[in-house]
């Protein structure tokens, strides 16, 4: 074995960048499970529930 790796092998994921909304478009965007995050320099879109499997406990309990 080497240390070598072949030069074809990594692929790399473009990801899209982020898109750049202002207050009232986040807030017209955000779905019930998602909360608005503002601080002086951005504006975020998070889920209020972080954890994947609580989430979709919570979606079941309805």
């Amino acid at each position: 074995l080497t240390n070598m790796r072949a030069s074809g092998s990594d692929n790399f994921e473009k990801t899209a960048p982020p898109t750049i909304l202002t207050l009232e478009q986040a807030l017209e965007f955000i779905a019930d499970d998602e909360a608005v995050e503002v601080t002086p320099r951005s504006v975020r879109l998070r889920k209020v529930v972080l954890d994947h499997s609580a989430r979709a406990r919570l979606r079941k309990k309805g």
